[in-house]
């Protein structure tokens, strides 16, 4: 007879430390193991928690965030870096699972940068890494496009795991590319704050957005949503105004994200935070995803599968592709294929070597 998981998720409302990675990476580990210790299974952190969200973009031109972007590239990390290593031993000292928002970094460009959500399983192994298929307004400005390489469902002792990051969490056909793969728990990570709007004009409100398309996709998929959002702290509001009393209006009347636990129905089942850092915590019980099934099951009987079709593209983009004659093969080709297969695993291949 088929059991389902029942486990306690955990949705961090953190701040990085700014531009620090190794303090970010030493603060994550901590809220971890707080986390862990209040016996939680599930850890989200927000969208780019290592280690800033670029929100100087929506307050100043482009030409006077040069500095800024500089600070946010050095900071970056490799999925199969150290500093991701460090979380992966945390998650598997403690037997936990962590989504993580990274800036992601490679070695062949410094300038560019993925806003990616990596998945660690409670062993530590990165189950996987998709990076936002399409940054939102003016995060162009910093972040390169994604690919469906890590549109993804990872199949655990816990559930089967998805995740989006923010404004993807709209991206209807994206949603239901996870769905399709049998997800019952999904991973919403947010920024901070957003601002759009000039100072003293109402504007996009995080909130709201944040709880209608995070409960729509918990109740449109029957399944629980932990969303994790990020903190903007006073210090990095100083530090991103430079003094300038209009940037700081826009800073301090944007509105602030929210971090927490939905279930099934699309209702929250755990607290709601925003004005503070802190932990949210809810208790799993997958059984309760499947009489709401009953009612609607867009990835089994309440769809027509002969009228509509999905096709997604998982491949890989990289910029450049090799290929060779299998008389030409030299020494070492055999590991220019393994290493492929690791790098693809991870979402982070630097580029095809096709024989």
């Amino acid at each position: 007879m088929k059991t389902y998981p029942k486990f306690k998720a955990a949705a961090c409302h953190a701040a990085p430390i700014y531009f620090n990675t190794p303090a970010t990476v030493d603060k994550a580990c901590a809220w971890i193991a707080e986390a862990a210790g209040n016996g939680a299974e599930l850890i989200a952190f927000p969208e780019a928690f290592i280690s800033s969200f670029p929100v100087w973009s929506g307050v100043w031109a482009p030409v006077d965030v040069h500095e800024f972007f500089v600070k946010l590239a050095s900071s970056a990390v490799e999925v199969n870096g150290p500093e991701v290593r460090q979380i992966r031993d945390c998650a598997k000292r403690h037997g936990v699972f962590v989504s993580l928002g990274i800036n992601e970094g490679t070695p062949i460009s410094p300038a560019c940068i993925w806003d990616t959500n990596i998945l660690i399983g409670d062993d530590g192994s990165i189950l996987n890494a998709h990076r936002k298929l399409v940054p939102t307004y003016w995060e162009k400005l910093t972040w390169t496009p994604g690919d469906g390489n890590g549109l993804r469902v990872s199949d655990t002792r816990i559930g089967r795991i998805g995740a989006l990051v923010c404004g993807e969490n709209t991206n209807a056909l994206a949603r239901f590319t996870l769905l399709a793969q049998g997800e019952n728990v999904h991973v919403s990570s947010f920024s901070p704050r957003w601002p759009t709007n000039p100072p003293g004009e109402s504007g996009y409100d995080l909130e709201a957005a944040i709880r209608l398309r995070a409960g729509a996709h918990a109740f449109e998929g029957k399944l629980f949503n932990i969303v994790a959002s990020g903190f903007l702290p006073p210090e990095a509001i100083d530090m991103i105004s430079r003094d300038n009393s209009r940037a700081r209006q826009l800073l301090e009347e944007s509105p602030k994200s929210v971090s927490m636990i939905l279930g099934p129905d699309g209702q929250p089942i755990s607290e709601v935070i925003r004005d503070e850092e802190g932990i949210v915590y809810a208790d799993i019980d997958l059984a309760k995803c499947v009489v709401p099934k009953q009612f609607q099951d867009v990835v089994g009987y309440y769809n027509r599968f002969d009228v509509f079709q999905l096709k997604v593209n998982r491949r890989a983009l990289a910029p450049v592709e090799f290929s060779s004659h299998p008389e030409e093969r030299t020494a070492g080709a055999e590991d220019d294929d393994l290493n492929d297969l690791l790098f693809n695993s991870a979402g982070t291949v630097p580029a095809r070597h096709n024989a």
